[in-house]
């Protein structure tokens, strides 16, 4: 057996976890960072802007997640099995196979978002200034939706054979490039023209179209382990299946969280631009939680699914609990910080009374329940080691729900902001207690037997 399966079977669980999650966490934090950086200059801008970038950002971060998690996720899982089997050539047909997945959605993305974003925008509660600069930010950055799916299939491509290193280098110097160019194409320093919020859409386009042509290129070099090649292709209707059928579940669960978000950014968008832009600015945290934890998903995933695989199950157990603890202490700890020092963060990206206000209200009730958030997320990630992802599905979708009709009934009886809020909080625990409960009611091994326990569960002697 390869040496780093054995430590993935043998090695004591918690220093393998953080060893291996530990570069993974440094480049999504990078990736979080450009946007992070974008929204601290567009903020420069006006509060209209940044209501403007807080209705389009669910928007990308959908796009961001489905390409790059939920059917990159299948990419690399479908080039992985393909060369552990020695199956070169479905492997070669597979990375292929995957860009014309990757062109389909950019497409659909694009067309979807340049013909209905007026009306998404405005149900969103959009309206007036922070409209017309959601469009402008909007319509540029969609224009290279296919850019975006391109960059982060290859990327998944890449990373199916085991190399995480380039994928990992061009992040970073893209970030490099990407973070001082914003502020030159939105302010219009030296000889670069002030674009304003277009400037910031044009330099996030820039930097994927760079991205991929870099990550092209050495897919296409003797030195990748996959080599495509056009000429010799047959396209083959199992080939697609063999990635869809593992991306299309997780993409349900990413349409969930970014619906979640763009529930409350409309119920929210009823108090004004002020209030639209504090909630956007505090929920942007809440998205730097999914990189956080995405990058200890990743190795929760390969050790869950080791262990699964060797029949060692109570240790896949033991590496989601232990996981899911981090997790949770990690995101915890970020909420509570938040909930007490709301302005070290807000008052980043807008001075507006208003907007402070707002954003400080949603972190101050929400912030305290980040912790179910990342234990949720994490239970998740180990859940697609184990292959069962139904029970990580229900519980995004009672997510939704509560957020949603407990929002919206607030809003209908007369409640404010605080409310709204409440109801998102409520929606984080549910979020995680459904993910725990169905991993300690054994939902691995066979039907749920809460109460019950996972031992029990491990007892029946069925096979995940």
């Amino acid at each position: 057996m390869d040496l780093r399966t054995r430590a993935l079977l043998d090695g004591p669980i918690a220093p393998t976890l953080l060893r291996l999650a530990a570069p993974n966490m440094v480049v999504m934090l990078v990736q979080a960072a450009i946007g992070v950086v974008e929204t601290f200059f567009i903020g420069k801008l006006g509060t209209d802007a940044l209501a403007g970038v807080a209705l389009v950002f669910p928007v990308v971060m959908l796009m961001q997640m489905m390409s790059a998690g939920a059917m990159g996720g299948g990419i690399a899982s479908s080039i992985a099995r393909a060369l552990g089997a020695g199956r070169r050539a479905d492997a070669d047909a597979l990375a292929l196979h995957a860009l014309v997945i990757a062109l389909g959605f950019g497409l659909a993305f694009m067309v979807g978002v340049l013909t209905g974003g007026r009306a998404l925008y405005a149900a969103m509660g959009g309206r007036g200034a922070s409209l017309d600069a959601a469009l402008t930010y909007s319509n540029w950055v969609f224009a290279g939706a296919v850019l975006v799916w391109l960059f982060n299939s290859l990327a998944a491509v890449i990373r199916g054979t085991g190399n995480m290193a380039l994928p990992a280098a061009v992040i970073c110097v893209g970030a490099l490039i990407v973070i001082p160019l914003s502020p030159l194409l939105i302010f219009g320093w030296g000889p670069f023209p002030r674009l304003g919020i277009a400037g910031g859409a044009l330099a996030l386009v820039f930097y994927y179209a760079l991205g991929s042509v870099a990550l092209a290129a050495y897919l296409w070099s003797a030195s990748s382990v996959v080599r495509p090649s056009l000429a010799s292709v047959r396209f083959r209707w199992p080939l697609f299946r063999d990635i869809l059928r593992v991306g299309a579940m997780a993409a349900l669960v990413t349409i969930s969280t970014n619906l979640t978000i763009m529930i409350g950014t409309s119920l929210v968008g009823t108090f004004g631009p002020a209030a639209l832009a504090g909630y956007g600015t505090g929920a942007r945290l809440e998205y730097l939680l999914v990189p956080l934890v995405f990058g200890l998903g990743a190795p929760l995933v390969a050790m869950v699914g080791t262990a699964i695989g060797a029949g060692m199950r109570s240790r896949a157990l033991r590496t989601a609990w232990i996981g899911g603890a981090i997790a949770l202490v990690l995101t915890e700890a970020i909420g509570l910080a938040a909930a007490a020092f709301p302005a070290a963060w807000l008052s980043l990206f807008d001075s507006n009374p208003a907007m402070l206000e707002a954003g400080s209200r949603y972190l101050r009730l929400v912030g305290p329940f980040y912790g179910m958030f990342g234990l949720a997320l994490a239970l998740y990630f180990a859940s697609q080691g184990a292959g069962r992802l139904l029970w990580p599905l229900i519980g995004n979708l009672t997510r939704l729900a509560i957020a949603a009709l407990f929002g919206w009934l607030a809003l209908a009886w007369g409640g404010g902001l605080s409310q709204v809020f409440l109801a998102q909080s409520l929606a984080l625990v549910a979020f995680g207690l459904v993910n725990a409960a169905a991993l300690a009611g054994g939902a691995w091994f066979g039907p749920l037997a809460w109460p019950r326990s996972a031992a029990a569960a491990l007892a029946r002697g069925r096979a995940p």
